[in-house]
């Protein structure tokens, strides 16, 4: 069995595929909009970044590029062990296995946190919320990304796969807690047919994931999300 931290909610898909789910990572948003928008808001050159819920540490290594210092979170422990070996020949990176209401930081040790996918879906998170709150420093800034349920078909699929997800709370969570969003145009773009089709299948019902294979021709869809941000 793996090891997992306490209070973690599992993940759908990269807990159960996680070799499916590099092929996601490296499929969404190849134009790089998401880190340019958050950059655009908070830079991390020289600053220390946290990675709340990194999985097998695909982004941690594009942090470490500009960052300082960087820290990757991660509740699943044999995900986490993946992470800490794609980045063992970087030393300003490492790698925890904890989860993100319990992390294991100073405080006010964090330039900009990052929760990129890691189902910071709103009610229910304010446990990680005080978190952030505790180890972000006066001057840094905490980044939320996540699927725009309103969206599009992938937003119409995921509605369907999850019918009790209701964005409108989940907007009221946000503005209640003082985040701020802007929407995100992203893309997916596959170089094989197998590999978006093995996707969309570990995203979504299988019913509706068949749904979302018929209805996507090629190797591109869209893949509307929201980016969601506080100044600390």
């Amino acid at each position: 069995m793996p090891r997992i931290a306490k209070g973690a909610i599992p993940s759908p898909n990269i807990w159960n595929a996680p070799q499916v789910y590099e092929l996601e990572n490296r499929a969404v948003d190849p134009e790089g909009a998401a880190d340019a928008a958050m950059r655009e808001l908070r830079p991390w050159d020289g600053a220390t970044v946290l990675d709340i819920g990194c999985g097998t540490g695909y982004h941690l290594p594009g942090y470490a590029a500009r960052a300082a210092r960087v820290i990757g979170v991660e509740p699943h422990g044999d995900l986490a062990a993946l992470a800490r070996r794609r980045c063992a020949a970087l030393p300003s990176v490492e790698v925890h296995a904890a989860s993100a209401q319990d992390l294991p930081l100073p405080d006010a040790s964090v330039d900009v946190a990052i929760a990129r996918w890691a189902y910071f879906f709103g009610p229910g998170c304010e446990p990680g919320l005080r978190e952030l709150s505790r180890v972000v420093r006066h001057g840094g800034a905490a980044f939320v990304i996540d699927l725009d349920a309103t969206r599009g078909a992938f937003g119409r699929w995921f509605s369907r796969t999850v019918p009790t997800y209701s964005a409108r709370k989940v907007e009221e969570f946000w503005d209640r807690h003082g985040w701020q969003r802007r929407p995100l145009d992203l893309r997916m773009a596959f170089e094989r047919r197998a590999d978006l089709e093995a996707v969309l299948r570990i995203e979504f019902a299988p019913d509706v994931a068949e749904q979302a294979v018929a209805e996507t021709p090629g190797l591109e869809l869209a893949y509307p999300n929201v980016l969601r941000w506080r100044y600390y």
